[in-house]
């Protein structure tokens, strides 16, 4: 197979020619993110936000003249709008809407909603307010728990800038693409997943604005083959940004889940990441206490580290469900590590278990949620 290397991709790109301006969109300096892990390449095509959807003829030519290239398997070019010039305070810029696009908060909304993912029955977002809680554990978890029950189940990795599932379910290599348009999702324990740690080394740094991550995330589903899936879980990056309204606004959330550690510092973070679901008509399926406890395994004394059952306390003041307690466990973290999570190497284990009855809990709300004609999505409120 031919080497693809970054210089090659510049050069071949240094041959597409924006008509408007009838220069190279590299001498333009219109390419920016340009990853390359094996035969995958990533890119953006930055355009002023006046020329828009204009551009959308520009983006795929650059697309198909790097899917021309020998080696080439598979390409991921996203367009992003921002001002030509940082503002005065020497920030990078940010996209654009009119006051019309806008959701409440100012945030932009989208002109034409529509489903990304067709084939795909419910899709559950794990969320949380702040980083540390054990997020991602918790979703992987959470999905093979769902796959052990008999589900048809996916996992979709939308932390960009540090994408951990790829190594917590032991799976490595690249993607592949059977008719070099969509990618096949890899798989193991019977769960499929996509991820940005699939597509770039580990140690390479996603130097990305929130437009080029909201592209990303939109094509991680848009032009994955995930074929029929019961659940697609989709672990989000922590806090309420970009990653999380996109997915909000364009993908069809049959619910959330918010993971919290149980100390008052963590419970402002999540109560933040719930209403901003609330906001958006996503439905929140309740609140994981992770973290819970702590038995020590010499002498069985429990230690409450982070204090106990505040995760509880707060999903009660809120109206939504408890969903369950998982211990500070270290075999929790060392079975993640290892990439063999404890729900698939000591099923029989409390540990395991806890996941399976959050699981449970879970895919009840999942089957009320689809099972109503009421739910269709959330519903974006213009103010």
């Amino acid at each position: 197979m031919a080497d693809v290397s970054e210089q090659r991709i510049l050069d071949c790109l240094g041959r597409v020619i924006d008509p408007e301006r009838n220069a190279d969109v590299v001498s333009l300096g219109m390419i920016s993110g340009l990853v390359v892990k094996g035969g995958n390449v990533g890119f953006a095509v930055e355009v002023d936000p006046a020329e828009g959807e204009r551009k959308e003829p520009l983006r795929r030519a650059c697309e198909a003249a790097v899917e021309a290239l020998p080696g080439v398997t598979s390409v991921t070019a996203v367009l992003t709008a921002h001002r030509g010039a940082t503002g005065g305070n020497g920030q990078a810029p940010r996209p654009t809407a009119t006051p019309q696009e806008r959701m409440p908060g100012g945030q932009a909304a989208p002109q034409n909603q529509r489903p990304l993912v067709p084939g795909i029955r419910s899709i559950v977002a794990i969320a949380s307010g702040k980083g540390g809680v054990g997020k991602s554990t918790t979703a992987v978890n959470l999905a093979l728990a769902l796959a052990a029950s008999g589900k048809r189940v996916g996992i979709l990795d939308c932390d960009v800038y540090g994408p951990s599932v790829p190594r917590m379910l032991g799976i490595g290599g690249r993607p592949s693409s059977t008719d070099g348009k969509r990618i096949k999702p890899l798989e193991n324990y019977g769960v499929r997943c996509m991820s940005m740690g699939l597509l770039v080394d580990e140690e390479t740094p996603m130097i990305w604005r929130g437009p080029m991550v909201m592209s990303a995330i939109e094509q991680m589903l848009r032009d994955v083959d995930w074929g029929e899936l019961d659940i697609l879980v989709v672990d989000l990056p922590p806090g309420t940004g970009d990653a999380q309204l996109t997915l909000a606004q364009r993908v069809p959330l049959t619910g959330a889940v918010i993971v919290s550690t149980p100390q008052d510092i963590a419970l402002l973070d999540a109560r933040k990441g719930l209403n901003m679901f609330r906001k958006v008509d996503v439905p929140v399926f309740g609140i994981v206490e992770n973290m819970s406890y702590y038995v020590c395994p010499e002498c069985g004394h429990r230690a409450e580290i982070f204090a106990h059952g505040g995760a509880r306390r707060e999903a009660e003041r809120l109206g939504t469900s408890f969903l369950g307690e998982v211990p500070l466990d270290i075999e929790i973290r060392e079975t993640s590590d290892s990439g063999t999570p404890i729900v698939v190497s000591n099923p029989d284990s409390p540990q395991a278990a806890a996941y399976r009855a959050i699981a449970a809990s879970v895919a009840e709300k999942i089957d009320a949620a689809v099972g109503d004609p009421a739910h269709a999505g959330p519903r974006i409120v213009i103010q």
